[in-house]
């Protein structure tokens, strides 16, 4: 895969990492483009969808869609040659990848649906002491940061039974799902908060 912009949440992280693709007319999903950086040194692969615009050597793309690192795919979004004629592919498709984007956040809200609920009072004490960090930070720098510490400390605490008490009660890949992560991805969650190497024994 070359490089392109993709899409992340902060709690889901690379498990459900989005981008815009590109749907050649037949179909298929063009190869990276090659770009030569003419120094010398090593080119640079591009699946940027704006790039696939029928120039020499370069396939042009006939729609967009949404994807994800979790192997769920949106619906296309059409592009009509004729409207874009010789304008710019990043201008005139932006309206196509706005869409894909849109699509990937209604499935990271779907995932999120998924997963397993919080009570309300851990939300709101949650949302509460980021709301009172960010307050103290604009007066006391450092003492947002020693309550950050702090923070991260209970969460260690609080965690690692937790984490303990999942990987005996639950399988990798319904910790997984309640986690709204890749199993790979719970492993390595639980191994950090539960202190522990997942590929030992």
């Amino acid at each position: 895969m070359g490089e392109r912009e993709t899409w992340m949440t902060e709690e889901f992280g690379a498990s459900h990492e989005g981008a815009v693709e590109v749907v050649l007319s037949d179909g298929s999903v063009p190869e990276p483009v090659y770009f030569d950086s003419g120094s010398g040194s090593a080119g640079q692969r591009v699946s940027q969808w704006s790039v696939y615009d029928g120039r020499p050597r370069i396939p042009r793309a006939a729609a967009l869609r949404a994807v994800c690192s979790c192997g769920w795919k949106g619906s296309e979004q059409r592009l009509d040659w004729e409207v874009i004629s010789g304008r710019d592919l990043a201008e005139a498709g932006d309206g196509q990848a706005d869409a894909c984007e849109r699509a990937w956040d209604t499935h990271t809200a779907a995932v999120e649906a998924s997963t397993i609920p919080l009570p309300d009072t851990i939300t709101m004490l949650l949302e509460q002491l980021e709301e009172e960090i960010d307050k103290l930070a604009k007066t006391s720098p450092i003492a947002a940061v020693r309550a950050a510490r702090r923070t991260e400390i209970t969460a260690e605490h609080v965690g690692y039974w937790a984490a303990r008490s999942t990987l005996h009660d639950l399988t990798p890949g319904q910790a997984a799902a309640a986690l709204g992560l890749t199993e790979r991805a719970a492993r390595s969650e639980l191994a950090r908060l539960g202190r522990y190497n997942p590929y030992a024994g």
